[in-house]
């Protein structure tokens, strides 16, 4: 499996880029180099709203270990189902909020180019370094460091929808897969942090202008065997800021816990 040089055009002056002795240049001499892991940074510093914007190392450790125990492989199975029917298999395909990089090393194969972009430094850093056969860069989903129409199949997985900006970077015929949480989602460990615990708002719909051609339903059970897991799934979740010490204590002391994942995936695709 090869990697062709990324594609990519400069945050500053929207020129394109080129890979030149390990720096993203362009023809106005803004230069980005690229790190030894591999990504490139390309969130200027007047994009950032704060010192390190995105996820916080807590909830990047917690979200790598619990991933990697497969909780989440039945979403995946599901997003590259939908791949597989309806992708070119030769279109540059873009994670929109790659953290690091779960979701966009699955979607890799022989024939395609795979993009992450992400705000946090820190998930970058780590995705570009275990999936070497993927493009990482450190963006902003406002202002993507990408030509217009070069995207075939764009995903976004719990980030920021932002339609007009992924409509700009999808081509003609191209696809948007949406992952949102349904009405469970979680609802077993929120009902343990909050009195009331409410079930998730599916009203919001923020895609308006391009066609929606395909809505399922996820849902299953994940049946939890070891405290940890339980604890990794709270940190990664906005959750964790209202679980008091009494409540981790509950969880650390748990050998089993039963919780629902619910999802809903939802493919757009832009008119031609």
């Amino acid at each position: 499996m090869t990697t062709t040089t990324a594609n990519y055009r400069c945050p500053l002056c929207q020129q394109p880029l080129l890979l030149i002795n390990n720096s993203y240049c362009c023809e106005r001499n803004h230069s980005f180099d690229q790190a030894k892991q591999g990504y490139v940074n390309l969130l200027p510093v007047q994009a950032k709203r704060s010192k390190e914007p995105g996820d916080n190392k807590t909830m990047v450790q917690a979200r790598r270990a619990f991933l990697d125990q497969g909780f989440y492989q039945p979403l995946v199975d599901s997003m590259l189902a939908l791949y597989n029917e309806y992708a070119n298999y030769t279109m540059p395909v873009f994670d929109a909020g790659c953290g690091e990089g779960f979701y966009t090393h699955q979607h890799k194969t022989d024939n395609n180019i795979v993009y992450g972009v992400d705000i946090a430094k820190e998930t970058v850093k780590i995705a570009a370094k275990r999936y070497q056969h993927c493009h990482f860069s450190v963006a902003t989903l406002a202002d993507l460091p990408f030509t217009d129409e070069y995207f075939g199949w764009l995903y976004s997985v719990y980030a920021p929808i932002l339609e007009s900006e992924f409509t700009r970077i999808l081509q003609p015929n191209g696809y948007l897969l949406t992952v949102t949480p349904a009405e469970q989602h979680l609802f077993e460990l929120k009902s343990l942090i909050y009195r009331q615990a409410n079930h998730h708002d599916v009203s919001k719909k923020p895609i308006e202008k391009l066609n929606l051609i395909k809505e399922q339903r996820l849902n299953y059970p994940m049946h939890f065997t070891h405290s940890k897991d339980i604890l990794n799934l709270l940190a990664m979740t906005p959750f964790a800021f209202k679980a008091t010490p009494e409540l981790i204590t509950q969880l650390e002391q748990l050998s089993e816990f039963t919780c629902q994942a619910d999802f809903i995936l939802r493919l757009y695709q832009k008119s031609a």
